[in-house]
């Protein structure tokens, strides 16, 4: 039993051992814990910089186009085969079509007799252009300009496998197709278009809302090798460089637009801009339509009867702030004759009427900020007066009780670490950003911080960036 009692095996409990790093270690923790608590507890105001920029009041509409066109249809029945290209100009008596009353010269254009049909370099060049121009504008949010453009490449390639065969007249006289075959060729000078959508007449006095539903709107795109009939419209000139784009406004912005006389308008397709002229138009429905009068472009967007457009009609320019950042509000209004300045420093402040313990009347100076003035008013902090006080007139016995206030639009400016109030000027605004007047005597300055999101600060707030 004894030699059990002296083999037991008790464990050595170590002592803690507490040293100086662990000391230091185990406070540097505790306030690493204490720091980050306190920051999330804090409240943080993201501080903006004042710049000098400018804002331009953009109105986006999709106007109709107006032009002089002239619908040219066919003196006989047959089958078509255009040469000139949609979009090009042409001259009185240029080729722009055949009409083949047998359809024989659609079977020998695309026979072994008419030959090898090959491209130049100068033909593959004019294709490549229309492809990268299409690239360039194409949107997927309009895309029935993909039909339009598969038409323009098909128009554009039969221009320029016909006219390789028409260069050969020799081989059509041969083949015993001249007789049947009709050269029609251009009244008068105009750009060709290959489309007929029934607005080739209209004018503004005949324009209803309904003809901006593009839903309703029907176009149709003359092909070639169609078989035609007498009469039937085989395509369009338009005729002039002058044209129109007509839009749907309200009175009121009609009225604004009428005023300016020319607005200055970009096309959204190209950012392009160009000046037109303003008319105006009311229908017996109610309904008012601005039309807009070009001199030049006509060209770039004859095949196009709906015109995305964006209206530039007023630009300011001055300091830039996000509309978050703009508070109103309250202060004190007093006459500027009743302003003077005091104190040891000689800032602005009023003379207060006071009383002393004994009841005696007697005044005292009391320093306030300005933070606006018209020509007879000041704005004045409301922090050290009350409504009802009475304030004295320097150099003078008349009194005025405190009792009229008013707001002002401003920032909080967090150049000095705390919420000061500037009064600020709004020139122009829209849904995000307003134009300010700089350099007022009491409103903001480029490079100025203030506080981005207004509505979380308070007046004279100590502030955690």
């Amino acid at each position: 039993m004894s030699n059990n009692s002296d083999n037991k095996i008790v464990k050595y409990r170590k002592p803690l051992n507490i040293n100086i790093g662990m000391v230091i270690f185990a406070a540097m923790f505790v306030y690493i814990i204490i720091c980050i608590i306190s920051y999330f507890n804090q409240k943080h105001i993201v501080p903006y910089e004042v710049k000098a920029g400018s804002l331009s009041s953009n109105n986006l509409y999709q106007g109709i186009a107006l032009r002089n066109e002239e619908i040219v249809t066919a003196q006989q029945a047959g089958y078509i085969n255009y040469y000139a290209r949609e979009g090009e100009r042409v001259g009185v008596n240029n080729l722009v079509y055949t009409l083949d009353e047998s359809g024989r010269l659609s079977e020998y254009l695309n026979s072994e007799n008419a030959g090898e049909n090959t491209l130049s370099s100068e033909d593959l060049h004019e294709l490549k252009s229309e492809i990268l121009g299409f690239v360039s504008g194409f949107s997927p949010e309009n895309f029935s300009q993909l039909y339009d453009f598969k038409y323009n490449v098909k128009g554009t390639v039969l221009k320029l496998a016909n006219a390789n065969i028409l260069e050969n007249v020799d081989k059509i006289n041969s083949a015993g197709l001249a007789d049947l075959i009709s050269f029609c060729r251009a009244p008068d000078t105009g750009i060709v278009i290959y489309s007929v959508d029934g607005y080739e007449e209209l004018t503004l006095d005949q324009f209803t809302k309904e003809l901006f539903d593009t839903k309703a709107y029907e176009k149709k795109q003359l092909i070639s090798n169609e078989l035609i009939t007498a009469g039937e419209p085989v395509y369009k000139l338009s005729k002039d460089e002058d044209w129109s784009i007509v839009i749907h406004v309200d009175a009121d912005k009609a009225q604004e637009l009428a005023d300016l006389e020319y607005v200055k308008v970009k096309f959204l397709r190209n950012q392009d801009m160009s000046w037109g002229q303003v008319s105006q138009y009311t229908n017996p429905d109610g309904d008012t339509f601005v039309k807009l009068t070009f001199t030049n472009s006509m060209i770039t967007f004859c095949t196009e009867r709906f015109i995305d457009i964006e209206l530039i009609t007023e630009e300011e320019s001055g300091l830039k702030i996000p509309n978050s950042a703009i508070v109103e509000k309250e202060f004190f209004i007093v006459p500027k004759e009743y302003m003077t300045t005091g104190g040891r420093s000689g800032n602005p402040g009023v003379i207060r009427e006071a009383y002393t313990e004994e009841g005696e009347k007697t005044s005292e100076f009391v320093e306030t900020t300005v933070y606006g003035e018209t020509q007879t008013e000041c704005y004045l902090d409301d922090s050290q007066l009350r409504i009802g006080d009475y304030i004295i007139k320097p150099e003078s016995q008349e009194t005025e009780v405190i009792s009229k206030r008013g707001s002002l639009k401003g920032v909080y400016n967090v150049n000095k670490g705390y919420a000061d109030f500037k009064q600020i000027n709004i020139l122009y605004d829209n849904d995000e950003y307003s134009i300010v007047k700089p350099n007022t005597q009491y409103g903001l300055a480029v490079y100025d911080y203030i506080a981005l999101d207004a509505s979380s600060v308070v007046d004279n707030e100590v502030l955690n960036e």
